[in-house]
């Protein structure tokens, strides 16, 4: 009895022992957690300092693209610092306050603050960053790509296992931007941004003061230029190189930007022009679902939005294919907008499709209702 009395303390006191052991390896397992518990990263998001007047004298940055890459990586708990070529004060092209992610990003005080007084470049040091972010708008074509404390910073992180994005005119900091062994970054690798369709399309007005057409230089650089229909959104993705091609792919090139950093980004940061935008391109691949999904949630859409894409993408398609496409997207919103200029293309669109008799009673309606366009008269009496 005694034997086992004995076996049967040594069992406790192993079984005590194992325990005690194991309550021990937690607390030091938890206060080691807690210890090496990262801390936020940073990323420095830059912007052009090139804007005046609203952008009517010297293009400057796109208000909405900050604003919406800044709610991405604050959402998503990253520290951002602001910063432009010269810092200081920056001003903005022209853009819509009261759009939700503007209205956002003007409610954050501290995001306000630093836009007021954005950091200068030069003052900067590129081992603070885990990721640096270029802001389009039309004014990163004329001070960025020359700043050489950007181009310095941009491969300093490049180099040190950090990530660069860039969005829309964003990409124009990286053309020029070389590597410890003298290649160029983007040399072979896959980069997208505003391309010289959408230059054409939206960019009359400062295109011929550009120095470069950033898809043209991008491929000079040896880069491998991907894009998509106008303003429609992609991100090309090249390991922790994250490139965007137009406003409408800020958002996605955040997020791919977070994720090239190990950082998995949380549901949101999804506004309305973004998601009729996806829509429009599921239309156009063909997706007839999407015209439902518009019909029977019109409210998370904007009308407006899939009208113009539709009238726009008219004009620069060469296909019969293209033309319907046109089409069907500007008939979709034919009766929530009403306009007689979206009219007026939706009867071009039937005349290229070689649909008379819809011509000739849409111009019918115009020239009747509103006599003031010549041209729907002068279709009209051609198609007579």
């Amino acid at each position: 009895m005694t034997s086992r009395f004995k076996n049967i303390q040594s069992q406790h006191f192993s079984l005590w022992l194992l325990l005690a052991l194991l309550s021990s390896f937690q607390v030091i397992a938890g206060s080691t957690s807690e210890q090496t518990n990262p801390q936020p990263q940073k990323f420095l998001m830059v912007v052009s300092g090139h804007g005046e007047n609203q952008g009517k004298d010297q293009p400057g940055y796109e208000f909405d693209e900050l604003a919406k890459a800044y709610l991405t990586f604050r959402d998503n708990g990253v520290l951002v610092d602001i910063a432009s070529p010269q810092g200081g004060a920056v001003e903005a092209d022209q853009y819509d306050p009261e759009k939700p992610y503007n209205q956002d990003f003007m409610a954050d005080q501290q995001a306000m603050s630093q836009l007021a007084d954005t950091k200068a470049l030069k003052d900067l040091d590129s081992a603070d960053y885990a990721a640096v972010f270029i802001v389009g708008g039309k004014g990163a074509m004329f001070d960025l790509p020359q700043d050489p404390s950007l181009q310095q910073i941009i491969a300093q992180v490049y180099q040190a296992g950090g990530a660069v994005g860039a969005v829309c005119h964003g990409p124009a900091a990286l053309v020029d931007v070389k590597l410890d062994d003298g290649s160029y970054l983007v040399a072979g690798k896959k980069v997208n941004a505003f391309t010289n369709i959408e230059e054409k399309l939206f960019g009359k007005k400062w295109i011929n003061s550009y120095d470069f057409l950033l898809e043209d230089k991008l491929k000079d650089r040896q880069a491998q230029f991907q894009s998509s229909p106008m303003m429609l959104s992609h991100v090309a993705i090249d390991q922790r190189l994250v490139t965007g091609q137009n406003p409408t792919s800020t958002v996605d090139t955040a997020q791919a930007l977070l994720q090239s950093i190990g950082i998995t980004p949380k549901p949101g940061n999804q506004y309305s022009d973004d998601l009729t935008l996806k829509l429009v391109a599921e239309i156009l691949q063909g997706h007839e679902q999407a015209i439902q999904k518009y019909q029977e949630h019109k409210a998370n859409y904007e009308p407006m939005l899939v009208g113009m894409y539709g009238y726009m993408y008219f004009e620069t398609a060469d296909t019969r294919q293209g033309y319907q496409q046109a089409l069907t997207l500007m008939e979709l919103t034919q009766q929530d907008l009403n306009h007689p200029k979206l009219n007026l293309q939706i009867a071009k669109a039937h005349i290229k499709l070689e649909q008379t008799s819809q011509a000739k009673a849409l111009l019918t309606e115009l020239s009747s209702s509103h006599p003031e366009l010549a041209e729907a008269q002068e279709l009209l009496a051609q198609l007579k």
